[in-house]
C-alpha cells in the first residue's frame, strides 16, 4: 500500500467513526467517576494559535513553544474535526488533521482522544505523515476553552511532553 492510499485509508475511517458515533451514547450512562456525555449535533468553529508542550526530557533541546494557526469544527456534543499548522519541537514546520472523540466528564472537563495525522518530524517516517492516537482533555468557558494533552515518548523518535493549547470559539 503506498502513503498515499494509507493517508486516504485513515482518513475515511475516521471520518466513519466520526459519523458512527454521533447517536451511540445515552446520557444516562456513567464510567465509573466520568458521565458519557449524549452525544447532541451542533455547530462550533474554534481557532487556536498552536500549543506550548512540557518535555518530560528536557536534554534534549526541544522547542516548547510550538505556535501555528489551527481550525477545529465541532459538529457534535462529543465529535470534532481539526487541521492546522504548527512549529514543531524539532523546530520544523508540522501539519496535522485529526478527530476528536471526547465522551466522558467529569464536571466540566471533557476527556477522550485524538486521532488523526501529523508530518514534520525528521525522525518519524522521515518527515512524512505517520498517524497518533493521543489522550485529551478540555475544558471550555463561553467563547475560551484549553485542550490538555499527552504525547508519549516512543524511542528516540518522538519525545514526550504535556501540551496546552488555548483556543477561541468564533461561533
Amino acid at each position: 500500500m503506498s502513503k498515499k492510499e494509507f493517508i486516504k485509508n485513515i482518513l475515511t475511517i475516521l471520518f466513519v467513526l466520526g459519523l458512527a458515533s454521533v447517536h451511540s451514547i445515552s446520557s444516562a450512562d456513567s464510567f465509573g467517576p466520568f458521565n458519557i456525555i449524549e452525544s447532541n449535533p451542533v455547530s462550533e468553529l474554534w481557532l487556536n494559535p498552536g500549543f506550548y508542550s512540557y518535555h518530560f526530557q528536557t536534554d534534549k533541546n526541544l522547542d516548547s513553544n510550538n505556535f501555528g494557526l489551527g481550525a477545529e469544527y465541532r459538529y457534535s456534543t462529543v465529535n470534532a474535526i481539526t487541521v492546522g499548522k504548527y512549529h514543531n519541537s524539532d523546530r520544523q514546520i508540522s501539519s496535522y488533521a485529526a478527530w476528536y472523540w471526547q465522551p466522558l466528564e467529569l464536571g466540566t472537563v471533557r476527556f477522550g482522544a485524538l486521532l488523526g495525522l501529523v508530518n514534520g518530524y525528521p525522525k518519524a517516517n522521515n518527515g512524512a505523515w505517520f498517524p497518533l492516537v493521543l489522550p485529551v482533555a478540555s475544558y471550555e468557558y463561553k467563547r475560551i476553552g484549553i485542550s490538555f494533552t499527552l504525547v508519549p515518548t516512543y524511542k528516540d523518535i518522538v519525545f514526550g511532553s504535556f501540551t496546552i493549547q488555548l483556543r477561541l470559539k468564533l461561533y
